[in-house]
């Protein structure tokens, strides 16, 4: 696919498309045992553009059986590690060569812009998947230093069959997250993605066995929470469950864990990030564009987006006219249009959560300065224009719950001191941003922060190499890094007395 394709180009492109929409169990793909669907409707027009397998509890204890047989034969867990690594890397050649397809289901289902698909979320699915191929042969036992009569040997072994289940803003990136540390230490993995998003992960399936992944060790499971998700979680015989989405939704699982065998979970459950701009920032030009798009990308959708703007007094007012020009410069559109900076919200259900959440910060006194609208009706997909609010006091509503769209809340503050006061005062602790050119400030103000990523004088900053996960209710257990392979694998001391 290429840059200048133009509007017209990449509708014929997906309106060719073939859509795989069944689940993948035991190497095939097949109906849901009952036969049941459910309608993917695209955000950027409204229409349906498939059905796609409904599976509930029978289908889920389909997967199950095959993973549990899959993993205990060895096929897979058994396997050298160079020899994961290079089925793993064979997977991620073939995310790459079939990028434009990728790209494309990712737009189509979810509503981001073309060249966000193409540019951030096909690149960075392959190279998760690449990333955590190559560490397969470089993560090392452990001997403990003990008595010389004892060798204390602390092995790192694969939990077993684990169940992953991702959310639907970033469908793709999201699914190699958890596909990546669990396939290489040895796992049988089995995917639930979202069924606002299930497209790209039910393609991705039929690429890992293309590229040599054991029948039973990666299944794709698409379906509804409330039955694929819940049965999941309730399994007798799933060893772990690797949650990203709301924080509703990860208190069941958690329940469903007591319920059942006491399985592993492990949660990343949202934020509301807190942007903080002090007065001595170097930059406020830079500032102000981390501040806009760290809202606006990806339609807000993103779990920690910078939803709070805090910002000292006295720069407030400069601040505020450049990200309000940024916003006005944003082209909200067809997501399929090149030239679009900003798609559709994922589903109706969302856009009127949106659009609630705006009429909620005017009711309690938020003083909006820009946006707050539908647009493109005619389209029959679901647009919100970038809306921001100021004057936000930190009790409102829409300063503290996350909206998961393009809304910016903008506070201020006096001093450091009371700007870390109000950043904390969240129920998430998922990330933060500080800005200032004062490195005292800076340490001072990364260490009270009460977040799992802090970033100075920047936004949304990391690799593959740096773990990304929360504090309090945003959740326990970090994606990305070698870190992410605690959550799939088990330590086991084996102690051994050498004698005489």
């Amino acid at each position: 696919m290429s840059a200048v394709l133009s509007l017209d180009d990449l509708k014929a492109r997906a309106a060719g498309l073939q859509f795989r929409n069944q689940a993948f169990i035991g190497g095939r793909y097949v109906d849901a045992a009952g036969g049941e669907t459910f309608d993917c409707i695209s955000p950027v027009d409204g229409r349906v553009l498939t059905k796609v397998a409904a599976c509930g509890a029978e289908d889920v204890d389909r997967a199950v059986t095959a993973a549990r047989a899959a993993f205990e034969s060895g096929v897979w867990s058994g396997l050298a590690p160079k020899a994961r690594k290079a089925v793993l890397l064979k997977f991620a050649e073939l995310i790459e060569a079939n990028r434009d397809e990728l790209a494309l289901l990712e737009t189509l289902d979810m509503g981001k812009p073309i060249g966000d698909s193409r540019a951030i979320d096909v690149p960075a699915t392959a190279n998760c998947i690449r990333w955590y191929a190559e560490s397969a042969d470089k993560i090392y036992d452990e001997v403990a230093p003990t008595d010389p009569k004892i060798l204390a040997m602390i092995r790192r072994e694969p939990m077993g069959v684990v169940a992953a289940i991702v959310p639907w803003n970033f469908p793709m990136i999201m699914a190699a997250w958890k596909i990546g540390p669990a396939l290489v230490s040895g796992n049988a993995l089995i995917l639930k993605p979202a069924e606002q998003s299930s497209l790209s992960a039910i393609r991705l399936a039929e690429l890992g066995a293309e590229a040599g992944i054991p029948e039973g060790i990666f299944q794709v499971v698409p379906g509804l929470g409330e039955q694929a998700g819940k049965a999941l979680g309730l399994h007798m015989d799933v060893d772990g469950i690797a949650f990203t989405g709301s924080g509703e939704v990860g208190k069941l699982l958690l329940q469903y864990s007591g319920q059942s065998n006491m399985k592993r979970v492990s949660l990343e459950c949202g934020g509301k990030t807190p942007h903080i701009v002090l007065a001595d920032t170097s930059d406020l030009d830079q500032a102000a564009e981390a501040a806009a798009w760290g809202i606006f990308f990806n339609q807000g959708e993103v779990c920690n987006a910078g939803s709070r703007l805090l910002v000292q007094e006295s720069v407030k007012d400069a601040l505020m006219e450049k990200v309000m020009d940024i916003a006005k410069g944003i082209k909200v559109g067809n997501p399929l249009d090149p030239q679009t900076r900003m798609g559709a919200i994922v589903d109706r259900e969302q856009m009127d959560k949106v659009l609630r959440y705006i009429g909620l910060g005017q009711q309690e006194g938020a003083q909006l300065v820009l946006g707050g609208k539908q647009l493109q009706t005619e389209e029959g997909g679901y647009y919100v224009e970038p809306t921001i609010f100021d004057q936000v006091d930190n009790k409102m509503t829409i300063a503290q719950e996350e909206i998961f769209g393009p809304v910016l809340s903008t506070l201020t503050f006096s001093d450091p001191e009371e700007g870390l006061r109000i950043a904390n005062e969240t129920v998430y602790g998922l990330a933060a941003a500080v800005w200032t050119k004062n490195i005292d400030t800076a340490h001072k103000m990364a260490r009270g922060l009460r977040a799992g990523s802090v970033w100075i004088n920047c936004f949304d900053g990391g690799d593959i190499t740096t773990p990304f996960g929360g504090y309090k209710q945003s959740g326990f257990g970090r994606d990305k890094s070698l870190h992410a392979l605690d959550k799939y694998t088990e330590l086991k001391t084996v102690w051994i007395e050498l004698g005489s």
